[in-house]
């Protein structure tokens, strides 16, 4: 999984492997992002864009950080 500011710049980047299909709801399993960028920098308020790799399929979509 990959974030993405509005400008397109990536913001943090995600390796999870390969995973089974199912429901990932507790932190230790499931992908977690703490709204820190690549250095450990808390990111500031505002729109980013998530893309999701999943072998070849492959979804973007929008979220909102507010604070």
């Amino acid at each position: 999984m990959e974030i993405y500011d509005k400008t397109g710049e990536l913001v943090r980047m995600f390796k999870l492997g390969f995973q089974e299909k199912g429901r990932y709801t507790d932190k230790s399993k499931a992908l977690y992002w703490d709204g820190r960028n690549h250095m450990g920098e808390k990111v500031h308020s505002g729109v980013y864009f998530y893309r999701l790799l999943a072998g070849d399929v492959s979804e973007t979509r929008k979220l909102v950080v507010v604070k």
